[in-house]
């Protein structure tokens, strides 16, 4: 069997030529085809506004930025996420709260994130970083009314659930990053995501003020609308009103982004039937702790099982050509993190998570040889 990695990109024919197009073109970067690629996910969302960056950690540094997170501002985020979504907020000086997950859904637990806000003076904290872990959403409802509770803002990390929803308590469906509870969301097209271009990022929202600071800030601080230039010396004329970055995505990777996405539903549709696949090739095995299962609207980036002798079971699967892979190590545990006094024993439900967790092979293409043989190799291992 061939290696069988935990994620893959799937390019067709459609993309190559997508890119080309743009190749051939007059423009390579800072040209139509960004604004089509953010129309077109910003119309896929379902939300008014979306931004392209140059990658999911430049999408949360932005958002960060946009919503002036100043020295010492404390912000709450899950331990179970990559770094990126806790980095954002020290790149500006502020302090991470980590807050521990349920040990179910794998998600920040709203539970006690709000113990932690009802422990401190209200304004100690300023906002929440809930993130959709493996493509399951958060209530982001509930997240909502918390925030406001608590007069904080929300950065959505929705890099694993581009077409995840949940349904609110209205029972409507509301999709991850459609702008109705959090302030800013955030996407990656990192080649294992659902829609590759081999880097980049979306920023998505319903505030047109904070859109309009967004392209600034993506542009090295330049103003975007001539109506807001202090001055005026001709056609040539830019101006810097503040310091930004250049975060731009270029034409060509949004080509590839907007051809990936006519495909996303179908992918999709895929990732649900691989996952339904494995639920029921696991359900019940004695060396099982947890699945992701089968949960509505569930976006399956990743499949994740809980399982004993995780780290021989890792060991073994790789010398059967199949890699998978563990998400996450968790955040707070990392020894940038432990200098500001986090370690061992704050978040058990986060650590006793890491512990037994192992993704398995999840994209589009996963073939059902390939299915059954991962299905079968973790059988055999445990049998043996």
């Amino acid at each position: 069997m061939e290696k069988i990695p935990y994620g893959r990109q799937n390019i067709t024919e459609d993309d190559i030529q997508a890119v080309i197009e743009v190749l051939k073109s007059d423009w390579l970067t800072q040209g139509p085809d960004i604004k089509h690629f953010e129309d077109n996910f910003a119309n896929y969302i379902g939300a008014k506004y979306a931004v392209a960056v140059s990658n999911g950690t430049a999408a949360l540094h932005l958002c960060a930025l946009a919503l002036n997170i100043q020295p010492g501002d404390k912000v709450i985020t899950t331990p179970i996420t990559f770094v990126a979504s806790a980095n954002c907020v020290k790149y500006c000086g502020g302090e991470v709260v980590f807050s521990d997950i349920d040990p179910k859904t794998y998600l920040l637990d709203l539970d006690k994130v709000r113990l932690r806000l009802e422990s401190a003076p209200k304004g100690t904290y300023k906002g929440i970083i809930p993130v959709q872990f493996a493509g399951r959403s958060v209530d982001m409802e509930a997240f909502r009314k918390l925030a406001d509770e608590f007069g904080l803002w929300i950065i959505e990390d929705a890099c694993h659930a581009p077409g995840g929803y949940f349904k609110d308590s209205s029972d409507k469906i509301q999709n991850c990053g459609n702008g109705i509870f959090a302030d800013l969301a955030i996407f990656s097209f990192h080649p294992v995501k659902h829609i590759a271009a081999g880097e980049g990022g979306m920023i998505t929202t319903n505030n047109e003020t904070l859109y309009k600071h967004l392209l600034n800030l993506r542009s090295h601080g330049i103003q975007q609308d001539p109506a807001k230039k202090l001055e005026n010396h001709g056609v040539w004329y830019y101006e810097m009103q503040e310091l930004g970055y250049n975060y731009r995505l270029t034409d060509f990777q949004a080509a590839l982004g907007n051809s990936q996405l006519l495909r996303a539903e179908a992918g999709l549709k895929r990732r649900r039937e691989i996952a339904e696949i494995y639920q029921k090739a696991f359900v019940g095995k004695p060396y099982l702790l947890g699945q992701s299962g089968i949960i509505d609207g569930h976006a399956y980036h990743l499949y994740i099982l809980e399982v004993k002798d995780r780290k021989a079971l890792v060991e073994h699967l790789r010398a059967k050509n199949i890699f998978a892979q563990i998400h996450y190590i968790p955040a707070h545990l990392m020894p940038y993190y432990q200098q500001f006094g986090w370690k061992k024993g704050d978040l058990p439900n986060a650590e006793k998570y890491y512990e037994n967790c192992i993704s398995i092979p999840m994209f589009p293409t996963l073939t059902e040889i390939e299915q059954s043989f991962v299905v079968d190799t973790i059988n055999k291992f445990y049998l043996a």
